[in-house]
């Protein structure tokens, strides 16, 4: 595992500015480009597959993302994915293109990924410029075009079990909403609904704290949850939908007084560089991002080099990683 050291050394920074990165020290006054870049090496220095490169004919692939650079940092999620896209593209010796969908149009490329969440609008948009797209971390089965997701069913599953084993009683969700870009359209929230199917046996849900997948949203959330909830009335575990929700959480947790996980436990979703350094370590459903993006730029090169037609939907598999908040 990547130490702060190793991350500062290869980023050109000091060990200091690293952790108070990483933890999202708000107080730390460091340009957007140094953080941009503490945490893709964060990221990066994570990866520990390596792939031998494979002769083939050059092609020209297209990257369309649904987080702007400001959003990735926000919670880099999707720079993660992103990074394995990067990695993999490099390791084929294919030329990635980072597009955007008004412009789409004037790009020479074969084929295109698609990563985030999209509604009807941009997709067949996309699909009027280029035929063959693999959208990443959003299911377009339904629309004609391979996909690659998380199986949130399976993870919510772990989740659940975790619950059962500490035998907590009472959870509450800080639940992230989003919208898509052009229509504003809400995304629909698969890790709530799994989880409530999955808790219906023995448990339910005391509440639901809606916020931003962002670090100031979660500590918003639980800072108002803290104030306004009397002691007694604390739930045992709060599971968060993503690492980012979680840190802020966190934060509020700890500036209230409260003790993680004595007076409240919290469970997470995504495992990011971050989760490992914060104090108390993050519990947290670890998502194998750079696979993501690597089996998207894999698949779209088949589809390129075949005759597949019908849509392939690819789920990979979580991993609970058990740390210090549960």
């Amino acid at each position: 595992m990547a130490t702060i050291k190793d991350i500062a050394n290869e980023a050109g920074v000091s060990p200091a500015a690293v952790s108070r990165v990483l933890n999202h020290d708000a107080t730390l006054s460091i340009n957007e480009e140094t953080k941009r870049r503490i945490f893709e090496v964060a990221e990066a220095l994570n990866y520990t597959k390596h792939h031998k490169k494979k002769p083939r004919q050059t092609k020209r692939i297209g990257l369309i993302q649904w987080y702007q650079p400001d959003e990735e940092l926000e919670d880099i999620y999707y720079l993660a994915i992103r990074l394995g896209i990067e990695k993999r593209a490099e390791e084929l010796a294919v030329e990635l293109i980072k597009c955007d969908i008004e412009s789409l149009d004037k790009e020479n490329i074969d084929g295109l990924l698609a990563l985030g969440k999209f509604d009807k609008v941009e997709i067949e948009k996309m699909a009027s410029v280029v035929e063959t797209i693999v959208f990443i971390d959003f299911d377009a089965t339904s629309y004609g075009f391979s996909s690659v997701i998380v199986d949130i069913n399976k993870a919510m599953q772990q989740v659940v079990s975790l619950i059962e084993e500490k035998n907590y009683h009472s959870v509450g969700v800080l639940q992230g909403i989003e919208y898509t870009k052009t229509l504003h359209e809400p995304v629909e929230d698969y890790r709530l609904a799994h989880l409530q199917h999955n808790l219906e046996k023995h448990h339910s849900l005391d509440c639901i704290l809606q916020t931003a997948f962002s670090v100031a949203s979660g500590y918003d959330a639980m800072a108002q949850y803290i104030e306004e909830t009397p002691r007694e009335e604390f739930v045992d575990v709060f599971f968060a939908e993503s690492d980012a929700i979680a840190v802020g959480a966190l934060r509020a947790l700890t500036e209230k007084g409260l003790t993680v996980p004595k007076d409240i436990a919290l469970i997470s979703f995504n495992d990011i560089s971050v989760a490992k350094y914060l104090t108390p370590s993050l519990t947290t459903i670890q998502v194998p991002t750079e696979v993501m993006g690597s089996v998207a730029v894999s698949h779209l090169l088949t589809l390129l080099d075949t005759e597949i037609d019908i849509p392939i939907k690819m789920e990979v598999v979580t991993h609970l990683v058990k740390r210090q908040t549960h």
